[in-house]
């Protein structure tokens, strides 16, 4: 019996990191131990008080019932005190937030909220795979608009005037930016903003990376006007080590926000409560928290930098976020063969650029979420490689 897929999965593709795990997995089972540097999956836990937080709600014979699709109070309240305390933006808890079971959900609820078949939405490129996947899955049509390292990766705004933009419902945009690392520049959410407000778009930010490595978080939301044309994602899996625990939030106008709970609450339910109520604990971590939680990541982004000097690339010192991003040196065709000649010889993975987009094809990127001691021995192994290559 033959059972065909439905047409909204024609161009969707395994996601790449699910492919390439079986791969390394079949390498280790057959005794190659590769070491890992693609995943942006936190290697540490979270704090001390959030787990105490989860197990003591746990315990409790009250919690573990369904749970409200909108979240319960004391998490909203907590985002919004979290949003004011760190981005300076005000937010009412009860109909500006929406807690999600994680932002890559949210991705996908905003795209079939919003998109109807033959609608278009801009898509960086390169950029986080899931917003292509989301719009696709949704019935729209991805529009490209590219990132380059010579405009600082930021959108080429005289270029994207000059297009139709009669059928552009969205546009995705993620600063700091995932791949490249790059913070957005004073005045760009102000452009961004402007062009959106013009040209009748929903300006849809995806801000997980603002505390990593980074000494100005920002908020797009803080940008005058943002609110009537944005809504922006945020999430605690990379700034409090909390990926596995699925802990996302949509901020933005009421308006918006029931909008996309309409489809939302026909999708899932509302998250464990004990999770929740550990989620707010953890909001309300301070300076030593992301302090040391950086202090950790610089000093495995400098071994990467010299693990990066090793293999020929170049890049910027001044990226943040939770990767390194670096373009490859000129003998390799793209990112796609330097990282297959380092798992072939070195039995160590990298990701290819070009999984974010063609913008990508002559970069690679470098997980920060792998202990120094495992980035030293990532060393020696491709510099032993190297050698016998001579």
């Amino acid at each position: 019996m033959k059972i065909n897929v439905a047409n909204r999965l024609e161009g969707i593709g395994e996601y790449y990191f699910s492919q390439k795990l079986r791969e390394i997995e079949a390498l280790n089972q057959s005794g190659a131990a590769v070491i890992n540097l693609g995943i942006g999956s936190p290697d540490r836990p979270p704090h001390e008080s959030v787990i105490a937080a989860l197990h003591r709600e746990s315990m409790k014979p009250g919690t573990h019932a369904y749970q409200n699709y909108k979240g319960v109070a004391p998490l909203r309240e907590a985002i919004g005190t979290w949003y004011k305390r760190w981005f300076d933006v005000t937010l009412d808890p009860s109909s500006e937030v929406l807690p999600l079971i994680g932002s890559k959900e949210g991705i996908v609820h905003i795209c079939m909220t919003y998109l109807n078949e033959g609608d278009q939405a801009l898509i960086p490129n390169p950029g986080y795979p899931t917003y292509r996947s989301a719009v696709t899955l949704a019935g729209g049509t991805c529009v490209d608009y590219a990132l380059r390292e010579e405009s600082r990766w930021e959108p080429d705004f005289d270029a994207l005037e000059k297009m139709d933009m009669s059928r552009v419902k969205l546009m995705w945009v993620n600063y700091p930016h995932m791949p490249t690392g790059q913070a957005p520049s004073p005045g760009l959410f102000r452009k961004l903003v402007s062009f959106a407000t013009r040209h009748n778009i929903l300006l849809c930010h995806d801000n997980p990376y603002s505390f990593i490595l980074n000494d100005r978080p920002l908020s797009l939301l803080a940008t005058e006007g943002a609110k009537d044309v944005a809504i922006e994602l945020n999430s605690l899996s990379k700034s409090h080590n909390m990926a596995g625990w699925r802990i996302g939030m949509l901020c933005g106008s009421k308006e918006r926000i029931d909008e996309v709970l309409r489809f939302k609450s026909n999708m899932d339910s509302g998250m464990f409560l004990p999770v929740q109520l550990a989620a707010a604990q953890a909001l309300t971590l301070g300076d030593d928290w992301h302090q040391s939680l950086n202090d950790v990541y610089r000093e495995r982004r400098a071994a990467v930098f010299s693990l990066l000097d090793l293999v020929g690339c170049t890049y910027s010192r001044e990226q943040v976020g939770l990767f390194v991003w670096a373009r490859i040196p000129r003998h390799f065709e793209s990112g796609y063969a330097l990282s297959d000649s380092i798992l072939r010889d070195a039995r160590v993975f990298i990701t290819p650029g070009g999984i974010f987009g063609s913008e990508g094809n002559g970069y690679v990127r470098v997980s920060l979420c792998s202990p120094v001691a495992n980035l030293v021995a990532a060393m020696d192994r491709i510099q032993k490689a190297l050698k016998e290559a001579v």
